[in-house]
């Protein structure tokens, strides 16, 4: 294909994949209400346990069009997610004629290992975040009034849910690294103190000082998860250097 049969057919797909997370949006829509309801309910509960003829802790709009702003971020959240069969498929489409067979077949495992994974860190993330919010309301003063701004505590919960999900897909990423050439799994192994180190600090980053659980579980399952990786990524090399010999060149039939 010549660079303007390229540019058409990335366009069509674009329009397609847009179109998609229209619908999706417009599907995601009438589903903010359950939605906004599930992320707020720890602010019930910190309401319920420490309010007393003053309430407490409070959901609160702070302007004319923050509630239907949220429901929009919202829309569009869970609108990618509906629709990611069809704009994943319409990147897949866009790249695989481009692509080996051998490619092609990494390129899924990688895909097929990512998604749960990612799916994996966020549902810690979900169960982790009502636990920060809870630790972190602790600090408010006697008398004092802890007022949620909409925008910002979506923002919050949405943006922990991403990195938390993120983190728990970098393993993949190394195991392609492997996969390139570019890391053994020695010196994954090799670094495991720094792994641990680094998975610790992140850990205390994604979540309050003072809540050590939480930090030791996140901190806990990436090292967990960079371990896998490093031990898949030993036998694959460990497999790769079975089929090569000692010059590094692949074994031919008259080698064996």
């Amino acid at each position: 294909m010549s660079l303007g049969a390229h540019l058409k057919e990335a366009r069509r797909r674009l329009i397609i994949a847009v179109i998609g997370l229209a619908v999706g949006m417009v599907v995601a829509f009438f589903v903010t209400d359950p939605i906004i309801w599930y992320i707020t309910e720890p602010i019930r509960i910190l309401d319920a346990e420490r309010g007393t003829e003053t309430p407490f802790a409070q959901f609160v709009f702070s302007g004319v069009s923050s509630a239907f702003d949220l429901r929009l971020r919202i829309s569009f959240a869970i609108g990618l997610l509906i629709s990611a069969p069809v704009w994943l498929w319409q990147i897949w489409a866009f790249i695989m004629p481009g692509l080996t067979r051998k490619e092609v077949r990494y390129t899924i495992s990688f895909v097929a290992a990512a998604i749960p994974l990612f799916f994996g860190g966020a549902y810690v993330a979900v169960l982790v975040a009502p636990h920060v919010i809870e630790i972190m309301s602790n600090f408010v003063p006697e008398g004092g009034v802890n007022y949620f701004n909409a925008k910002e505590y979506y923002d919050f919960i949405f943006k922990f849910i991403i990195v938390i999900g993120v983190a728990f897909v970098l393993p993949v990423f190394m195991v392609a690294l492997n996969f390139a050439g570019l890391l053994t799994g020695r010196a994954m192994l090799g670094g495991w103190r720094w792994a641990v180190l680094i998975a610790a600090l992140f850990a205390a980053i994604a979540t309050p000082a003072a809540d050590i659980f939480s930090m030791l579980l996140l901190a806990g399952i990436l090292v967990v998860l960079y371990l896998a990786a490093s031990l898949l990524s030993l036998l694959l090399d460990r497999r790769r250097r079975k089929r090569t010999g000692p010059d590094g060149l692949p074994l031919t039939e008259a080698d064996a």
